[in-house]
């Protein structure tokens, strides 16, 4: 008599969610944010390389007798500078500060708006559809009105400009999102249509960005696929070569699950070769070699 043993089929499985996770995290890997290449769902791709480095906004808000200073610091394409303000990993930092004649400046909040590892989305301009808008989830900090912690938001518009780079424009800060407007060539996208395709256009194959990043997309849509695939082949064969290794102590070729099946698959595959063929040879005439008279 065979006895199952969970701790083996335990283990087996985990080594199975192992390698389903390490396809999730290499897809995580590869939509994090890339400032050499950022992509809307419309299709259109910017370059944000030569804004990177420390950039700096400012928003000055009167409340007599003292008035609140807004700085922000941010940097699309690597972390910040980590000092006593801005923690390892930010990629956008708040400081609030409060200011009075005659008195010393007093910080009155330190909130990091976006890190390395924030997740994001990316959409046209509501005002320019060839602008850029990113949005950045960053981490909790408690909201100024009620000390509830509330997930940080940085909303970045850059419109497109294509000869020069503006000031940064600090547009507002409500306690849990900070908008930011930027003009600069790196809100235009790579390639902009400045007319409708001809039909002749139409017809050909891979011609324009706009082709191959939807030939790019699709590429990399078929191999997630198949890689799901090709992992529930080895989940299957491995959970069904365990299962008759522990259920009837199979040995070699009788570890395969449904052995039968698959030893019946090349002949299946032979006759269905062999039909096709079949069906597409040209009839011979029932007539024969017989003429009319």
């Amino acid at each position: 008599m065979v006895h199952w043993n969970p701790p083996r089929f335990s283990i087996l499985l985990a080594y199975i969610a192992c390698l389903l996770s390490l396809s999730s995290w290499t897809l995580a890997d590869e939509q994090a944010f890339d400032c050499h290449r950022v992509t809307t769902e419309s299709g259109a791709e910017f370059d944000l390389s030569q804004l990177a480095g420390a950039h700096t906004a400012e928003r000055t808000v009167q409340s007599p007798p003292t008035k609140n200073l807004f700085t922000l610091k941010y940097d699309l394409c690597n972390d910040l500078e980590q000092d006593k303000d801005c923690g390892k990993g930010a990629r956008a930092c708040l400081t609030i500060k409060n200011q009075k004649d005659g008195e010393s400046d007093r910080i009155v909040s330190v909130v990091t708006l976006a890190e390395s590892s924030s997740n994001y989305t990316t959409h046209a301009s509501l005002e320019d559809p060839k602008s850029l808008n990113v949005v950045f989830n960053g981490p909790d900090y408690p909201h100024h009105s009620d000390s509830t912690l509330t997930p940080q938001k940085f909303d970045i518009t850059i419109l497109c400009s294509p000869d020069s780079t503006a000031d940064p424009k600090f547009l507002s800060y409500d306690g849990k999102t900070l908008k930011l407007e930027w003009s600069a060539p790196g809100g235009c996208p790579k390639t902009t249509e400045t007319q409708p395709p001809k039909d002749d256009d139409k017809n050909k194959d891979g011609d324009g960005s706009g082709g191959e990043s939807r030939e790019e997309r699709v590429g990399s849509g078929l191999g997630w696929f198949f890689l799901v695939i090709l992992l529930a082949f080895v989940a299957y064969f491995g959970l069904g070569a365990y299962y008759n290794y522990s259920t009837y102590g199979a040995r070699g070729i009788d570890l395969i699950p449904h052995r039968d099946f698959w030893q019946e698959v090349p002949y299946m595959l032979k006759d269905v070769v062999s039909h096709l063929c079949s069906s597409v040879q040209p009839r011979r005439s029932s007539r024969g070699g017989y003429v009319a008279v």
